[in-house]
């Protein structure tokens, strides 16, 4: 059986990646959208880069 995380996902799949990836880390959809279509579907490889961006954009707001 595939596993739905490497697999190509459906649309209302993507979506669902999407919107998950928006309510957990804030990020835009623009970027969720970005993430995924650079590392696909790898849950973990997508939070942490969410993560990251999240940081980065937190520390360019204080140094301004």
């Amino acid at each position: 059986m595939a596993n739905k995380e490497h697999g190509p996902p459906s649309g209302t799949d993507e979506e669902y990646f999407v919107r998950r990836l928006l309510d957990e880390t804030g990020i835009t959809e623009a970027q969720a959208r970005e993430l995924i279509a650079l590392l696909g579907y790898e849950w973990t490889s997508l939070l942490r880069e969410a993560h990251i961006l999240v940081a980065k954009k937190s520390s360019a707001q204080i140094s301004n």
